[in-house]
């Protein structure tokens, strides 16, 4: 059987190692600045923090995990996709920074065992900066998105105005 016939043969072998490929070259990106991919590729400072540490769990764009409010053996929830698609939209900036920087667990309440987050506290990793360039950037990917003919966008930007970014001081 010749190259092509064995290709063909073991599709899911094929597709598993283009898969392999397509996340070797995405490591290309991390090549300094005039090497690689990343002369060619700019992504936003929000865009870069989000693929360097948050797409792990929430996909690279936003999707989130399979089944995400299905919770899993050890009563967390997958997380949610942030693409629009989830809940994310329904809270103000300041819930979602302080989400982002303190964590999930803050929310636990053993009054409520039923809401147990595996969101990390981010706060001591990530800068002011770089918290408000992630939900920025994030809060892109709802473009034209909508529910019931009300923009997220919009419903998400009078969510903030009582519940708006900390400054940076706090």
């Amino acid at each position: 059987m010749g190259w092509e016939s064995a290709m063909f043969a073991r599709p899911a072998k094929a597709l598993a190692a283009f898969a392999i490929m397509v996340v070797v070259c995405m490591g290309c990106n991390a090549a300094p600045k005039g090497e690689g991919l990343s002369a060619t590729v700019e992504l936003s400072p929000g865009e870069e923090t989000f693929a360097s540490i948050c797409s792990a769990c929430h996909g690279l764009r936003g999707e989130g995990q399979p089944d995400w409010h299905i919770r899993k053996p050890d009563g967390t929830l997958p997380a949610p996709p942030l693409n629009g698609e989830g809940h994310t939209w329904h809270h103000g900036d300041g819930l979602l920074y302080r989400i982002v920087s303190e964590g999930g667990q803050l929310w636990e309440d053993p009054d409520l065992p039923q809401f147990k987050s595996g969101m990390p506290a981010l706060g001591g990793q990530l800068s002011h900066e770089e918290i408000v360039d992630v939900i920025e950037y994030v809060k892109g990917l709802w473009v034209d998105k909508e529910v019931r003919g009300v923009s997220i966008i919009e419903h998400q930007a009078v969510m903030s105005e009582t519940d708006p970014f900390p400054s940076s001081g706090s």
